[in-house]
């Protein structure tokens, strides 16, 4: 009976595939996209009100997880009515040509102490970036919590254009600040 060596050498020579990463939804109320820009030295703090994400993470299983995010940038808000009807024009986010902005992830590195890096393209009026996502992330059961933020520069992806193309009323550093509360 040599079938029975054979076949069990065949199994433990046989690749091990991981399971995929599972799909988390988020929990719209719970969660958040905001941006922290300054004009004239003064905070001025915003939100994109419409995003969404396809989520596949597990914390064993990096190399099979995954995100791409799109934020409607027309959902742009600041709480002033001037400044965010300017936000949709080609100065600014140009929403009628781009619509949205998108992260695409491309790796993740654990950090230890549930803090990872999301290493990514961040794609803003039709200009794609290198990014780095820090965040941290508290899994309990079927729930999920994340947090992050990264500091980009307006200028890498043409926000900004005409009198602010340059930088003495709109500083060049936008902070974005991702809070995302999820379940499987």
């Amino acid at each position: 009976m040599r079938f029975v060596p054979l076949l069990a050498l065949a199994i433990v020579a046989a690749p091990v595939f991981a399971a995929p990463a599972p799909l988390w939804t988020i929990e719209r109320p719970a969660s958040h996209v905001a941006f922290v820009a300054l004009m004239n030295g003064q905070a001025i703090n915003g939100s994109f009100r419409r995003f969404d994400a396809r989520i596949a993470f597990d914390p064993a299983n990096l190399t099979s997880s995954s995100v791409t995010a799109l934020i409607d940038t027309a959902s742009a808000a600041t709480g002033d009515a001037s400044r965010d009807e300017s936000l949709p024009t080609d100065d600014w986010f140009s929403t009628k040509v781009f619509p949205r902005a998108t992260f695409k992830s491309t790796g993740f590195k654990a950090l230890g102490g549930n803090r990872y890096i999301a290493a990514g393209t961040l794609t803003i009026r039709g200009k794609a970036r290198p990014v780095q996502l820090p965040f941290q992330l508290v899994v309990a059961g079927n729930k999920a919590q994340m947090r992050g933020s990264l500091t980009i520069d307006r200028r890498w992806f043409g926000v900004g254009q005409g009198q602010f193309t340059e930088t003495e009323a709109v500083a060049a550093n936008v902070r974005v600040i991702i809070a995302i509360n999820a379940h499987r």
